[in-house]
């Protein structure tokens, strides 16, 4: 179902939101039916419980719904759409939660009812509530829909989510806002000078693509870089069974670039908008590109191959030049690039690199603001010899194993040029259910940037 809020004026039961610490108080204020109602049920206020009261009929005459302590909000987020899981079908409207935090648990709402049922029947929250006062719903909704989008297409494994279906969503998503596309496939990347994105995919049934997206005609100009690697074997540095089950995600910074996009197309804001995907699979064929090989990028450096499953960096390196060279104002990658990443900051953290100490500085701050937690690390500089094996100018994947988030980084800044820039290293995927955020596919970091982008961009 559409992740919307209920009509405004719509007939809602209340739904009261209580700490733990305050429910004593709380109850002073209630009928004595109602307190004993809801002391005799158990109800303590916690994090995550929730219970209906009914009248003197039998029929509900409110909700509550415990808000636990500070220190085990802290813990999490989005936390009462835990209540909108539980709760019965209806429509509800929030009572006594503090402004401050009604944007995030009205949008963790709308969280909840998501579920990915392309293959079977799941059990979305059918809770539906009344947007609080003080927020905007449009944005929220704005937001939810770029989210569900982000998770369907992670979601969707590489049998029906492949480069040509990837492309078929960008079409979709292009039609849907009003934007225009254009796509480079096969061969023709050789002619238009992909040259990597097309070694990368070349060994695949489908073939690689660059697809080109834009939208908006005034102000300034915003590039978004996904990595669009549909499935990731490792290529002849074949992966081992266990490493390659989670591989239909290694498109997670492709789908999160155009989640975001979506949000920012829905808003109209006002920007100019180009989004690049080079979409390929990762495969092993007579003609797949060899550990040893060296190869010549967009922008004329030479790339050693000391690993095929260190493919992620190259198809970006293309792109990254692409975009560079029309100069926008802001460029942006988005890729789950590197499990060094991973093992710095774990699944949830989207991990980002930007030499613009503004443009860290604003998305520290939205990330708190919007719940999507971010954190910088450094274009360490010392590094950069590790990335220069000498019989080329770079390499694709350093020996010795360390830094290999940084070195990562380090390899794609090569390729952005004189452009303010910034790359995520995420994960895209949650690894266990959490309030409004099941198992499987999640965007990362794209809420932050969109919060911070007025700052950074001046609009």
């Amino acid at each position: 179902m559409p992740l919307e809020f209920a009509p405004e004026g719509a007939d809602a039961l209340p739904l009261h939101v209580i700490e733990q610490d305050a429910l004593e108080d709380w109850l002073s204020g209630q009928s004595a039916t109602v307190a004993t109602w809801v002391q005799a049920a158990g109800f303590t206020g916690g994090l995550g419980q929730s219970l209906l009261v009914p009248d003197g009929n039998g029929a509900p005459e409110m909700a509550v719904a415990g808000y636990g302590t500070e220190a085990a909000r802290k813990r999490g987020r989005f936390h009462l759409a835990a209540q909108a899981a539980s709760l019965p079908e209806g429509v509800y409207r929030l009572e006594g939660l503090a402004q401050e935090r009604a944007a995030e648990e009205a949008l963790g709402w709308l969280f909840a009812g998501y579920a990915f049922d392309r293959y079977k029947d799941q059990k979305p929250a059918k809770a539906t509530l009344v947007a609080p006062a003080g927020v905007d719903a449009a944005r929220l909704e704005a937001i939810a829909a770029g989210e569900a989008l982000t998770r369907d297409l992670i979601n969707t494994p590489t049998s029906d989510m492949g480069p040509v279906e990837l492309e078929a969503a960008c079409a979709d998503l292009a039609k849907e806002q009003g934007a225009e596309i254009e796509v480079i496939r096969g061969e023709a990347l050789l002619d238009e000078n992909f040259p990597m994105i097309h070694t990368v995919g070349r060994a695949a049934d489908q073939a690689p693509r660059l697809i080109d997206m834009r939208w908006g005609d005034t102000g300034p100009n915003l590039t978004l870089v996904g990595k669009g690697v549909c499935f990731d074997t490792g290529g002849l540095n074949l992966k081992p069974g266990a490493s390659m089950g989670l591989m239909k995600k290694d498109m997670g910074g492709a789908a999160t670039v155009l989640g975001l996009a979506r949000m920012i197309m829905a808003l109209k804001l006002p920007v100019r908008l180009r989004v690049l995907i080079p979409a390929v699979e990762n495969s092993v064929s007579g003609n797949a590109f060899r550990p040893g090989d060296i190869l010549t990028a967009r922008n004329g450096m030479t790339v050693e191959i000391n690993n095929t499953d260190a493919e992620g960096r190259l198809v970006l390196a293309d792109a990254l030049s692409f975009g560079a060279e029309a100069e926008p104002d802001l460029m942006i990658s988005m890729a789950t690039l590197t499990g060094a990443a991973r093992v710095a900051v774990g699944a949830d953290i989207a991990p980002y690199f930007t030499d613009d100490g503004v443009l860290s500085g604003a998305l520290d701050a939205a990330a708190q603001a919007v719940a999507d937690p971010v954190w910088r690390l450094p274009f360490h500089e010392p590094y950069e010899a590790m990335i220069e094996p000498g019989i080329a100018d770079l390499d694709n994947a350093p020996k010795g194993g360390f830094a290999g988030a940084i070195t990562a980084a380090l390899f794609l800044r090569r390729f952005a040029g004189a452009t303010r820039y910034a790359h995520f290293d995420i994960y895209g995927w949650n690894q266990s259910a959490a309030p409004g955020r099941p198992k499987g596919g999640v965007g990362m970091g794209a809420r932050a940037l969109l919060q911070a982008l007025p700052e950074v961009l001046a609009l």
